[in-house]
């Protein structure tokens, strides 16, 4: 018994030190606008689930960063391709 707890608390050693040492991948943030509202959102996409409601419209390519994308939604609001 005392083998498999000495086995377990070393694949989780291992584990952790895996997960800290691979690079972070780069969010992908798009700023998407909703159909029925003209209402644009900051998306990430790192997320496991999709927007909802699903009439939606990606309006930008992807952003490297929250805040870039928050500058491009400033413009888009500017220009008046969304409404807020």
């Amino acid at each position: 018994m005392h083998h498999i707890r000495t086995l377990a608390a070393a694949a989780f050693v291992a584990a952790t030190a895996f997960a800290a040492a691979s690079p972070a991948e780069a969010a992908p943030f798009h700023v998407i606008k909703y159909a029925n509202t003209g209402y644009c959102q900051i998306w990430d996409n790192g997320f496991a689930i999709s927007p909802w409601p699903t009439s939606y419209t990606v309006m930008t390519h992807r952003q490297p960063t929250f805040e870039r994308a928050v500058a491009v939604k400033g413009w888009l609001l500017h220009k008046g391709y969304c409404s807020l």
